[in-house]
């Protein structure tokens, strides 16, 4: 939340998510999940000289890392939450988490896609129930990760869903960590369709198949982070809605907002700096008392300038 310091003249920039300590603490218990199931399956497939598990293993390695990535996010934002050489918090961290996530995840897509391509005009032998095995133990430890991630996932999603840009208050972190164990358990549930289907049918090119197909999903959940994070690390325009009800709350009697700028500054904070031409100009604060009320509305910065002629302040606004 945007608190006030004991000047009454000053104000921190704490601009986190009302989820954001649950979101850290759940994410760490998947990130060691994975990584128990990561070491395990590296030990057994070393153990046994089972290449299936090896390769599951370092497979679920990437998911680890990408995993401790947005824990460590969390984890950062909340210590430097009040560091002054953040102008604006730390609340964007995330965003940069989820960002580099969805880099990983786009690597991992570009990797099966290339595998299978491989394996689909040159096919090798599968050991089939040691495979189907190994997808199962994955699928089972990646369905007990998404129903963790979910729990945050759906809360910070719908927390605020009478608010007006719901999508913009989202927690782009805890949204790729869910769709990187979403991921991986979609790519499971393919495997062991296409491997039974294998075996039983022998489809060999089943396997190779159904992977391509499941690169194009994570690749396009991928693209869906990029976009989202991209927008909020560049300042995009945040929420059309919002700055229509900022227009319409300022712009009375002749008054005009001749410049907006509103922007993400944390899941569920907006920032705005807003310059205002009056015939009649009022205090700052004023203005600011109109913008009450406004959720995600964290931080606002009002300029007013009088405006001499009426006829200029209307030519100004179009």
């Amino acid at each position: 939340m945007h608190t006030h310091s004991v000047e009454p003249w000053t104000h921190d920039h704490v601009f986190l998510g009302h989820q954001h300590l649950h979101n850290e603490r759940r994410t760490w218990l998947v990130v060691a999940i994975t990584a128990i199931m990561m070491v395990g399956e590296i030990v057994a497939g070393s153990y046994f000289g089972s290449m299936a598990l090896l390769a599951d293993g370092w497979h679920m390695a990437t998911h680890a890392a990408a995993l401790g990535i947005a824990a460590a996010a969390y984890l950062f934002a909340r210590r430097q939450a009040r560091n002054s050489r953040f102008s604006f918090g730390t609340g964007k961290f995330g965003d940069l988490a989820a960002f580099s996530s969805a880099i990983i995840l786009a690597m991992i897509a570009v990797q099966i896609a290339y595998e299978s391509a491989i394996r689909l005009f040159h096919p090798v032998p599968i050991a089939y129930g040691e495979a189907i095995l190994v997808a199962a133990l994955g699928l089972g430890v990646n369905l007990v990760s998404a129903w963790l991630l979910r729990d945050t996932h759906d809360h910070d999603h719908h927390g605020h869903g009478h608010s007006h840009g719901q999508h913009h208050h989202r927690d782009n972190n805890i949204r790729a960590a869910y769709v990187h164990v979403l991921a991986d358990a979609a790519t499971s549930i393919l495997a062991i369709v296409a491997l039974v289907a294998a075996m039983l049918a022998q489809w060999v090119w089943a396997d190779p198949a159904v992977g391509i197909v499941g690169s194009l999903v994570i690749a396009g959940w991928a693209y869906g982070l990029i976009r989202d994070s991209g927008a909020v690390l560049l300042d995009a325009s945040c929420d059309k809605d919002i700055e229509t009800v900022i227009r319409d709350r300022l712009e009375t009697k002749g008054d005009r907002v001749t410049d907006l700028h509103l922007w993400q500054v944390g899941p569920g904070h907006r920032a705005a700096v807003i310059s205002i031409v009056s015939d009649n100009p009022l205090p700052p604060a004023t203005y600011k008392r109109r913008l009450r009320g406004l959720r995600g509305l964290s931080h606002v910065t009002v300029e007013v300038e009088m405006c001499p002629d009426p006829s200029h302040a209307v030519q100004q606004s179009n």
